[in-house]
């Protein structure tokens, strides 16, 4: 009964506290991580600990899911060689140049645990910096460059986390043989996430109801990870892989209602999941500190160099790969030249998150399965460190650099144009769609259709005309949710009044939610 009264008061601060974030123009987890913070000082306030094993297989694998759900494939495509460059290569260089450096500030501790500390802080995560990426409104190609980064590149830092803890433990790790296990758990996991994302769209084809599309849209993150950690495949990837392919196929996969409904749901579990991760972060960070061992100012030299070094390296890295890579005609012709600002923006982005907090927390214990001595206290500080760092550095400063850099896009105009061009051939289609059916039907159902799909049509041209006064949409959207407002009073003064049952309440609520639904979507 503690542990369920703990989870709910977890959830609730995590609520209030993003809910804060949002009323006060700040990033969710900044705000979150802080009051972690602040909470774990509290006498009396339970002490958090976040099992590895929970993180990996229990909430990494569903975030990455939806985040792969909602990716753009073609968008993904397009940027497929800057994701690479970042997700696989800049991964593998600071996993190793921050080995190297903090071996060469601590040479009593093995090579190969430093090289594992590389990798547990390499991987950006991208919950935080695409939230502002978005808000900002960076360029689409930046945001899906963000994105896809961090899809793929847990993949690569968890398999290198692997790799050296082996080599810690005195096994026989060569060239060759970490090229193997990448490329084994790498074709694995796209091979696995191909097999269950094809099976899961059959289900999704065969299910019409939409609280077992929404169950079978849950489930597959977590069969995808066990089956895949039992196989010894990447399960990152194949969990990626499978939610590019579903997110792709979604639209002819799934019923209205069954996209509606499987989005909330995944919204709320997103929204609980990134909430009370960054809060524990916060809260577990006072007990990291109490367990460190080694002396402070070793302590905050280490910090300050692995914080540097992850900053400068993400720089040094960008702007070769931005620009060197349009020397070769092929991509210079595809790809056009992007100002200075946008590497700069990129390089900035770099705040690390969930994946560092799991994998630091796998670091084997010393003197134990042949794994010799080493500070593991200390290499879990500076991870959690990073993520506070990053977090509050690049993530409260990111804005601004955007802003004054003038990395911003507006594409209202532009998607509004390809709207109303796609929205009038929809259109005809719909018209003459009516016509081929509508033997039979009453005339004046045919005109009230007719009306609705010209209605659809004027009000996709409209938004391309001046926002200064209200357009005849606008308006008609606005009386229309007054309106609604006034049948929802009348039906609950009637089922107050014993009228009309729960039921006929419950019916016509749910009918007016629908279109009011409706309504604010096509405003927005």
């Amino acid at each position: 009964m503690e542990g369920i009264v703990d989870t709910v008061v977890l959830v609730a601060i995590a609520v209030v506290g993003a809910a804060l974030a949002r009323r006060l123009g700040f990033v969710a987890p900044l705000v979150l991580l802080v009051a972690g913070l602040g909470l774990s000082y509290l006498p009396g306030f339970p002490e958090a600990h976040l099992e590895p094993e929970l993180v990996l297989i229990g909430i990494l694998p569903p975030l990455l899911y939806v985040a792969a759900l909602q990716t753009s494939v073609p968008a993904f495509r397009g940027a497929l060689r800057p994701i690479l460059l970042l997700a696989v290569g800049l991964v593998l260089l600071t996993a190793f140049v921050i080995g190297f450096a903090v071996h060469w500030l601590l040479p009593e501790v093995p090579l190969a645990a430093c090289v594992a500390l590389g990798a547990i802080v390499a991987p950006p995560d991208a919950v935080s910096a695409t939230a502002i990426a978005r808000r900002v409104g960076l360029p689409r190609r930046v945001v899906t460059i963000l994105e896809g980064e961090s899809l793929l590149n847990d993949a690569t830092a968890l398999v290198m986390v692997r790799v050296s803890v082996g080599a810690l433990a005195g096994l026989a790790v060569g060239f060759w043989e970490i090229a193997g296990e990448v490329a084994l758990k790498a074709g694995g996991g796209v091979l696995l996430g191909m097999i269950a994302a094809v099976s899961a769209a059959k289900l999704h084809k065969w299910i019409e109801d939409p609280l077992l599309d929404d169950a079978v849209s849950l489930l597959t993150p977590f069969v995808v990870v066990i089956v895949a950690e039992e196989l010894g495949a990447s399960s990152v990837v194949a969990v990626v892989i499978a939610g590019l392919y579903l997110g792709h196929r979604i639209p002819y996969l799934l019923s209205a209602t069954s996209r509606l409904q499987m989005d909330a749901v995944w919204r709320l579990t997103t929204f609980l999941l990134e909430g009370v991760v960054f809060l524990l972060v916060g809260l577990q960070l006072r007990t990291v500190v109490e367990h460190i061992e080694t002396d402070m100012v070793t302590t905050v030299q280490v910090t300050t160099l692995v914080f540097g070094l992850l900053v400068l390296i993400r720089f040094l890295w960008m702007y070769p790969a931005t620009y060197l890579a349009r020397l070769i005609p092929r991509i210079r012709n595809r790809e056009s030249r992007p100002p200075f600002s946008v590497p700069t923006v990129i390089a900035w982005a770099g705040m690390r998150g969930v994946v560092t907090l799991a994998a630091a927390q796998t670091l084997p214990e010393p003197n134990r399965n042949g794994v010799p001595d080493y500070p593991r206290d200390l290499f879990i500080f500076i991870a959690f460190a990073v993520i506070v760092l990053t977090l509050l550095v690049q993530g409260t400063t990111l804005p601004t650099l955007a802003r004054r850099l003038g990395v911003r896009e507006d594409n209202s105009a532009q998607d509004a144009l390809a709207e109303a061009g796609v929205q009038h051939a929809a259109g005809r289609a719909a018209l003459e769609a009516l016509e081929e059916h509508a033997d039979g039907a009453p005339e004046s159902v045919v005109d009230r259709l007719r009306g609705l799909v010209e209605s659809r049509s004027n009000n996709a041209w409209e938004r391309l005309g001046s926002q200064r006064q209200e357009t005849p949409s606008a308006a008609y959207g606005r009386l229309r949710r007054e309106m609604i407002s006034a049948e929802r009073h009348v039906f609950k003064i009637a089922r107050n009044e014993g009228r009309i049952p729960e039921e006929v309440l419950v019916r016509a609520q749910r009918e007016l939610d629908l279109e009011e639904s409706q309504l604010r979507r096509s405003e927005e």
